[in-house]
């Protein structure tokens, strides 16, 4: 069963302050028009604003649930968008784009370097010639420092949860432990729990993948700013560049 099963359904009430106008304006810095692939797109926000855009926008998420709630906004809004669901690792499909995402920090989700460079690998063959990678991850600094040993909590009206982190095996990596509490027709609350392994490498190691790979002109920032990443920055921004 997907981990995301039920938690697609009230993810975008956990992400309705995420910052998606600024990672679509990190598209729009690099061109106004062309094809985008937005890989763990997750209920789509992201992919519907640069559809809104003008985009021609390809989707993939390895949750089928998440992307039936982003297929069904996209229908909503009267946006084309393919979706397709598929592991990035893995990531095949017919075409080559001008620009690859993974925003969200859903990098993180892939847990080993070899699955973080098979990814790669499978972007760089999917660019066009002078095409741009754009993605964010947790530093080491917030997986260390700001979610393990750290406990968060909501009590809204109909939706409460409690999340949980813990240091995970292995460096850089993080246990989230969530339940949720969702009041049903009936007035009675309904409890789920859900477990989210993440993990995040050092700057240096994934500017050393990439440029093994091929990749030019990485560019490393932090926290939606051009500034270069620092001991405490918490969202780590690259850009990278496929040989034109």
């Amino acid at each position: 069963m997907d981990s995301y099963e039920q938690f697609s359904y009230v993810y975008d009430r956990l992400m309705a302050d995420a910052p998606y106008d600024k990672w679509t304006e990190l598209v729009l810095n690099e061109c106004s028009s062309g094809k985008v692939l937005d890989l763990g797109c997750g209920t789509g926000e992201c992919s519907l604003k640069l559809a809104d855009k003008g985009f021609d926008v390809t989707a993939v998420d390895l949750s089928e649930q998440m992307l039936s709630v982003a297929y069904e906004k996209a229908t909503r809004n009267n946006l084309n968008v393919r979706f397709i669901q598929q592991d990035m690792r893995e990531l095949e499909t017919a075409d080559q784009y001008d620009v690859v995402t993974i925003f969200c920090d859903s990098l993180n989700y892939i847990t080993d370097e070899q699955g973080v460079k098979s990814t790669f690998t499978r972007i760089y063959d999917h660019l066009k010639p002078g095409g741009v990678l754009l993605f964010d991850v947790h530093s080491m600094h917030k997986i260390t420092n700001l979610f393990v040993g750290h406990t968060f909590a909501s009590n809204d009206d109909d939706i409460s949860y409690i999340w949980n982190s813990f240091s995970g095996q292995e460096r850089g990596s993080v246990e989230h432990d969530l339940s949720f509490f969702l009041e049903n027709e009936e007035g009675l609350y309904e409890r789920f729990d859900e477990v989210h392994l993440q993990r995040t490498f050092v700057v240096e190691e994934y500017s050393a993948w990439l440029s093994d790979l091929g990749f030019r002109n990485i560019c490393i920032t932090a926290d939606f700013s051009d500034h270069s990443p620092t001991e405490t920055s918490e969202r780590i921004f690259f850009k990278a560049c496929k040989k034109g």
